[in-house]
């Protein structure tokens, strides 16, 4: 696989698509999610990071799956009022996408690629932590909450190294 991060666009839940060339020179922090899975408090914890590291360059990227137990049955304005309304999410999520197989869309490609077969989701709320020069630095299964010391130690060594 020859395609940079930097290359790659998403269909955005509402509005413009997302295009990863936007967050160059930031650390993005994407992961895969669903409305309807026992992880998704972990929206909670994604929204924290978002709002207290934004202004150090940290962009939260949320990409609803229905692809794990049909746990994200709902249309785009469903995702979207479910997660404005109970966790209070503002950043930037993506339209409903297959993260997995041979319909994964061309980011989730990238990852798996650039972190081996086993950093291929097997569930919602994987998270893929990218450098700000678009290198995928680490991943972490749903298991590993976003407030966990062990994760938050790891984005806070990706912010920090400018």
């Amino acid at each position: 696989m020859t395609t940079r991060f930097y290359d790659l666009h998403i269909p955005a839940l509402c509005g413009e698509p997302i295009s990863m060339a936007d967050f160059r020179g930031k650390v993005v922090l994407i992961a895969n999610t669903a409305s309807k899975c026992g992880f998704t408090p972990q929206y909670e914890g994604l929204q924290y990071l978002w709002s207290h590291y934004a202004k150090s360059g940290l962009v939260v990227l949320g990409v609803p799956s229905n692809d794990f137990g049909q746990q994200e049955p709902g249309s785009a304005s469903e995702i979207q009022s479910t997660c404005s309304r109970n966790y209070g999410v503002s950043f930037p999520m993506a339209a409903k996408s297959h993260v997995k197989g041979p319909h994964a869309i061309p980011l989730f490609r990238w990852l798996a690629h650039e972190g081996g077969i086993l950093s291929r989701p097997r569930w919602n709320f994987y998270k893929y932590i990218v450098s700000r020069e678009g290198k995928l630095l680490a991943w972490y299964t749903p298991l590993t909450s976003p407030d966990s010391g062990r994760f938050k130690a790891s984005l806070m060594r990706a912010i920090m190294d400018r």
